[in-house]
């Protein structure tokens, strides 16, 4: 079986862990030999953060590599094996839908508010879309997931 797709998340996550080390790595050469630092290194360390962690998220998501304690899994016959499947997706969805809602909801007060960052003065719904639409991502890589383990679970029965 090949490994499934997950390219945009992937890309995603390589250049938010690009970037964040080059931003990171120029603001240390910076500040060792000016005595200064760039300010804006930590808001967007942060902000590329969160990237990084949904994005990864949701590629473990799509390829069952997420940490688990299988146990249960390998104890119950394949009709229990199931429903520990939709049980676990449904956690997950439940979870992520609650991240995706408020996300949201804050994303739209923040621009709604026309909030700015503390540091930088950028817009902060800039950084907050992201949690919703990655939580979203998640979901629909955790159904992928489970539509590929519910029939694998088929071709073991057959």
């Amino acid at each position: 079986m090949s490994k499934p797709r997950t390219r945009i998340e992937s890309w995603l996550g390589v250049i938010a862990l690009a970037a964040i080390c080059i931003i990171s790595l120029a603001n240390v050469v910076v500040r060792y030999t000016t005595n200064a630092s760039f300010a804006f290194t930590e808001e967007f360390s942060v902000f590329l953060m969160v990237i990084l962690a949904f994005a990864g998220g949701a590629v473990a998501a799509r390829s069952n590599e997420h940490i688990r304690i299988t146990l249960l899994e390998q104890m119950v016959g394949l009709t229990g094996r199931r429903i520990l499947y939709i049980l676990q997706w449904l956690g997950a969805v439940v979870v992520l839908g609650l991240v995706a809602w408020y996300g949201g909801k804050l994303t739209y007060e923040e621009y709604a508010w026309d909030s700015l960052s503390p540091g930088l003065g950028y817009p902060t719904w800039i950084y907050l879309i992201w949690l919703p639409l990655l939580s979203v991502a998640i979901i629909i890589r955790c159904t992928q997931n489970l539509v590929d383990r519910l029939r694998q679970t088929d071709k073991e029965q057959a």
